[in-house]
Parts: structure tokens; sequence; C-alpha cells
């Protein structure tokens, strides 16, 4: 029978270990045993490093893809954030089972200041209130609103953060940049509190 492999231990270490409690006429050739071993520590090194380049590989695709419609971040700094926020959303919304698919055409001459990025940003994430609620049912309309509400918040806020992190990251995060930024944020968030406040006047029409 093989002797145990601590994969949490030092590969070295495992090595000795093996060479030490390993008894040649109930184990087989050692030889296989280290070939063993040293598959093992290969897959951990896999794992933790796909998982230390997680962060890095989301921020380089959404580098090449805002690259890919932008002829410089410098010149259009806001699609990147309209971008970033769309997809928040977008996978926020996939996490509580509405199935979405952010499209968005990014287009020379668009507007992206603070009010109308803010405004598709806020366009896009609240018409999916709709299959939100189909997707829970067993929801009152109000408890939906909220719970909506909070995820689609959450998704920009990741967004924002995303795309700050993104254009800090290449040091243009700064005047005007940082401040159109700041102010989409508190436009987008005003619109979802008038998104909110009007399901209260369509009760009080009622």
């Amino acid at each position: 029978m093989s002797s145990p492999i601590n994969a949490n231990t030092g590969f070295s270490q495992d090595v000795r270990s093996l060479a030490k409690t390993s008894d040649k006429k109930d184990s087989g050739p050692m030889g296989q045993q280290f070939s063993e071993l040293a598959h093992q520590k290969k897959a951990l090194k896999a794992e933790d490093s796909a998982f230390i380049s997680h962060k890095k590989q989301l921020n380089a695709a959404i580098v090449e893809s805002t690259l890919s419609f932008s002829n410089s971040i410098n010149d259009n700094p806001m699609s990147l954030v309209l971008k970033t926020a769309l997809q928040g959303i977008n996978d926020a919304l996939k996490a509580s089972g509405v199935e979405t698919n952010v499209e968005e055409t990014y287009q020379s001459g668009i507007d992206y200041s603070p009010e109308a990025t803010a405004e598709r940003i806020v366009s896009f994430s609240t018409q999916m209130f709709g299959s939100y609620k189909e997707q829970h049912p067993e929801m009152a309309e109000e408890e939906a609103l909220t719970s909506f509400v909070e995820i689609i918040r959450g998704g920009i806020d990741q967004g924002f953060g995303e795309a700050k992190d993104i254009l800090e990251s290449l040091k243009v995060l700064e005047g005007d940049i940082e401040s159109n930024i700041d102010k989409t944020y508190d436009f987008v968030q005003e619109g979802l509190k008038s998104f909110v406040d009007s399901f209260s006047v369509e009760k009080e029409l009622e």
C-alpha cells in the first residue's frame, strides 16, 4: 500500500518522508510513488496559479475589449465605465437566476457624459425587473423590488470598482476623469432611487 502524501507539506519534505517509510516489499518501486507525488505537486501548483491570475486575466480581458472599440482609454474612459458597470450588473443578475446578455453599441461620437452614461446604466438594469420577478414568484412586489435593487447596486459597485482599478493602473484616474466617474455613479444612484419611487407613485394612483 502506498504511503500517504500530505499535499500541504513541501515537495522535498514529502520525498524524504516517503523514502524513510517506504517498504520495498510492500509498496513496490519507489520511483512510481515519486512520480505520483510529482504529479500531485504539479496539479496543486496549477490550481494556485489559476486562482492567483484569475483577477489579472479578467482585468486584461476588459482592457483588451475596451481597446477594440476605443482608440484610447485616455480619449474615452467613460466607455470603460459603462462597459464594466453593465457587465457587473449582468453578472449580478445571472447569479440571482436572471439570464441576460450585455449588448451595448459603442460608437464614435456617442454621448459619454456622466448624465448620459448613468442613464444607460439605469435603463439597462431596471428593464430587467420583470424578468427578476418571474424568477421569484414567491416574492411580493415590494420585496422583489428591494431585493432586485440591492442586486443591481452590487453589480454597479463591482463594475465601477473594476473600471477605477483599471484606469488607476494605467495612471489616468485623475482630474476630470475621476470626477466624471464619481458624478456618473451619483447620477446612477439618483436614477435607481427614482425607479424605486415610481412604484410608490403608481400605488398612490391606484
